[in-house]
């Protein structure tokens, strides 16, 4: 697995969502209409974070109406949904984009987000990520998903590339 030893090299950061965005809870109305609970720190976050130019994606294995919302409401272009091979994604979006592998930062929750990880030059995950995701990250968040680890994630790139 290809290591990210300087932040500032980092290209592209690509987001699962849930766990990650989100407490991985999913909330389900009566007429089975979906609902998630973001964190606007970590919103704003992700703004920063594309305003010192780097790219931002995401990459979930669910398809969901308030992913697509809040992405918008966010400005990140790069938004991929329902992924049953998020390598495969991730490898296209690369190409499109002309950036490598070890130029990109991913951050995971479970085992959907694995095989990523092993191959991405930052990969990380949060704190209350599975076991195997968890001994696979560079980087593990004091912050549990939906609580703010994106925002610290984004916080721990922007302060590298600034000293």
């Amino acid at each position: 697995m290809p290591q990210i030893s300087d932040l500032s090299s980092v290209a592209l950061v690509v987001f699962d969502v849930d766990g990650v965005f989100t407490d991985g809870r999913i909330l389900i109305g009566p007429q089975g209409e979906e609902y998630k609970t973001f964190h606007t720190r970590d919103g704003h976050g992700v703004k920063r974070l594309m305003a010192s130019g780097r790219q931002v994606a995401i990459i979930s294995g669910r398809n969901a109406t308030a992913v697509e919302h809040r992405m918008a409401e966010l400005g990140v272009q790069h938004v991929f949904q329902g992924c049953k091979d998020k390598l495969k994604v991730l490898l296209a979006l690369l190409e499109q984009l002309d950036i490598s592998l070890e130029n990109v930062a991913y951050m995971g929750d479970d085992l959907p987000d694995l095989e990523v990880m092993q191959k991405v030059g930052l990969p990380v995950t949060v704190s209350d990520g599975a076991p195997e995701i968890r001994s696979a990250a560079s980087i593990v968040t004091r912050a549990a998903g939906g609580h703010g680890a994106v925002r610290e994630f984004c916080d721990m790139l922007l302060n590298e590339t600034d000293q």
